[in-house]
C-alpha cells in the first residue's frame, strides 16, 4: 500500500447479516469511500455466498481501498441457503460466536492491510465495542431501522416493569388489550402496544430472547462515539432529538439512497448488496405502463405469509383492475412455495408481473408507479418517501409496526391493512390509494416530503449533508 493510503482514516464496516441492514451500511461504506475513507466491509461467510450467487464474483472482488473480508456465524449448514436466517437463531449466533473471529478479523486487517482508525457497527452487533475498546478504536453505529422504532425498543425495559408485557396469554392479541396507549415514548402521542416492535410480547418462539437481546444492544449503544440514521432532520427531527438525549450525538444522514447517488464515484458505484439474484426486466414493463398507473409489491426480505394470505393479497390485487408488479420470493410462504392459482394468474394476465427480487430504489422512482403494498420496513418506508410514493401497510415484525404507525398517523401517507388480510380490503385499499381522495392527499404529503428530503441532500447546506460533514469530521479527528 502506498504512502497516501497509509495516511487515509480507515473504517471498518459491519451490518447484522440481515438483506436490510446489509442495503444501507453498504450505502454508507460506498459514501464514506467517496469521501476519502479506505473501507473494509465485513459480511458473514453465508452472505458472502449468497452475494457471489445473486451478483457474480465481481460483487465482493473490491478494491485495493475497498476491501470485502468474512467472518463465520457458527451456524450448522443451512438447508435453504438463500432464505434469511431466523432472527433469534441469528441474534444467539451474534452473542455467542462473532466475538472472537470479530477481533481476529480487525487484527489481521491492522496487520495486512492498514490500521482501522474506527468501527462503523450495526447498532444491534454490541459485541463489536469490546473490540473497539481492547484495540483502542473509535466506534460510531449505525441504525438501520426507523429512528422512531429505536425509541420503542427503549420501552421494553418499562413495559416489563410495569407489567404491561409480556402478554398473560394468545388471548390478548384479540380482546383489546393492544389498544392500550402508550404516553410514555416522546414525540409518538397516541400509540399503541400494539404498534411497537412485537417480540415483547412473549407469543412466539424466540421473542423472550429477542427482547433481551435489544435491552442489551441499546445499553451497550450508549457507549458509542455517535449513532447515525438513515432519515433527515425535516422528517425526524423531534425522534432524533429525543434519541439524542438518551443515546448521544445522534445524526439522521438520509435518505442514503439518495446521498449514494449524488456522492458515490464510479470506482465503486457497481458494489450492489442483494442476497437474491435481481430481475431488471421489470423496468422494462413499467416503461410500457401509464404514468402513476402501477402499484408495486413487495414485503421486503424476511416477512413471511401462509399461502391463504398469499391468494388473498392476489385476489384483492387482481380484482382492483390496476397493474401490479409484484416481488415473490422464494421463501415468502411459511413452509412452502409460493405458487399463485392458475386461475388467478388467468385473471391479471398481462397486467400483473411477477418477480422474485428487483432494483427496488429503480422501481420505487419509476415514474409509472403510483402505490406500494410492503411491509414497512425502513429501508422500503425511506425510498418510498424520497420517491414520492404513497404507501398501503401490512407490518410484520421488528420495526415495521411503528414505521406503519409513523406513516398512517403523523406523516399522512399511508393507510394500514388488517393483519387479517381479505382480498375485499386488498381490493378497497388499492382503488383508494390509487384514485380515491385519500389517497390524492396522501400523494400531496409524500411529494412535499420527497421536496424535503431531496433538499435535505442537496449541496452544500442541506442538512443531511451537513450531517454527513460532521461525521466525517468526527470520525477523522477521533483517531487521532
Amino acid at each position: 500500500m502506498g504512502l497516501d493510503q497509509e495516511k487515509k482514516p480507515h473504517a471498518l464496516c459491519i451490518p447484522i447479516p440481515v438483506q436490510g441492514h446489509i442495503t444501507p451500511m453498504l450505502k454508507l461504506a460506498k459514501i464514506l469511500h467517496s469521501k476519502g475513507f479506505l473501507i473494509t466491509f465485513v459480511n458473514t461467510e453465508f452472505n458472502h455466498q449468497r452475494l457471489l450467487r445473486s451478483q457474480g464474483p465481481d460483487a465482493v472482488h473490491g478494491l485495493p481501498s475497498f476491501q470485502f473480508e468474512t467472518i463465520p456465524d457458527g451456524l450448522p449448514p443451512a438447508q435453504n441457503l438463500d432464505a434469511t436466517q431466523e432472527a433469534s437463531i441469528l441474534a444467539r449466533a451474534i452473542e455467542e460466536n462473532f466475538l472472537g473471529p470479530f477481533k481476529t478479523l480487525v487484527t489481521k486487517v491492522n496487520a495486512s492491510y492498514s490500521p482501522v482508525t474506527c468501527i462503523v457497527a450495526d447498532m444491534l452487533m454490541g459485541f463489536t465495542f469490546a473490540v473497539a475498546s481492547e484495540l483502542g478504536i473509535p466506534e460510531f453505529l449505525l441504525w438501520t431501522a426507523g429512528a422512531g422504532s429505536l425509541l420503542c425498543f427503549d420501552q421494553y425495559p418499562y413495559l416489563l416493569e410495569k407489567g404491561l408485557m409480556p402478554l398473560k396469554d394468545s388471548s390478548y392479541l384479540l380482546n383489546g388489550y393492544l389498544d392500550t396507549v402508550l404516553d410514555t415514548i416522546p414525540t409518538m402521542h397516541g400509540i399503541r402496544l400494539k404498534n411497537i416492535p412485537p417480540w415483547i410480547t412473549y407469543i412466539n418462539p424466540g421473542d423472550e430472547y429477542m427482547a433481551q437481546y435489544f435491552c442489551l444492544q441499546l445499553e451497550r449503544a450508549k457507549a458509542a462515539s455517535a449513532i447515525f440514521f438513515n432519515t433527515f432532520d425535516e422528517l425526524d427531527r423531534d425522534i432524533l432529538d429525543a434519541i439524542s438525549a438518551k443515546f448521544g450525538p445522534s445524526y439522521g444522514i438520509g435518505p442514503l439512497n439518495l446521498l449514494e447517488n449524488k456522492i458515490v464515484d464510479n470506482s465503486v458505484a457497481s458494489f450492489k448488496s442483494n442476497l437474491w439474484k435481481e430481475e431488471p426486466e421489470c423496468l422494462k414493463w413499467l416503461d410500457l405502463k401509464e404514468p402513476s398507473s402501477v402499484i408495486y409489491v413487495n414485503f421486503g426480505s424476511i416477512t413471511v405469509m401462509t399461502s391463504q394470505q398469499l391468494v388473498e393479497f392476489g385476489w384483492g390485487l387482481a380484482k382492483s383492475n390496476y397493474p401490479f408488479l409484484w416481488i415473490i420470493r422464494p421463501d415468502l410462504v411459511t413452509g412452502e412455495s409460493a405458487v399463485l392459482p392458475p386461475e388467478l394468474l388467468m385473471e391479471v394476465g398481462g397486467r400483473g408481473l411477477l418477480a422474485g427480487w428487483c432494483p427496488q430504489d429503480q422501481v420505487l422512482s419509476h415514474p409509472s408507479i403510483g402505490g406500494f403494498l410492503t411491509h414497512s420496513g425502513w429501508n422500503s418506508t425511506i425510498e418510498s418517501i424520497s420517491s414520492g410514493v404513497p404507501m398501503i401497510c401490512w407490518p410484520f415484525f421488528a420495526d415495521q409496526q411503528p414505521n406503519c404507525w409513523l406513516g398512517c398517523n403523523k406523516w399522512g401517507i399511508a393507510m394500514e391493512i388488517d393483519n387479517n388480510v381479505k382480498s375485499d380490503e386488498v381490493q378497497k385499499l388499492v382503488i383508494e390509494l390509487m384514485k380515491g381522495e385519500k389517497g390524492n392527499l396522501m400523494r400531496k404529503k409524500v411529494d412535499e416530503l420527497k421536496k424535503k428530503a431531496k433538499e435535505a441532500c442537496a449541496f452544500p447546506s442541506g442538512s443531511s449533508v451537513v450531517n454527513l460533514e460532521k461525521i466525517i469530521n468526527l470520525m477523522q479527528t477521533s483517531s487521532k
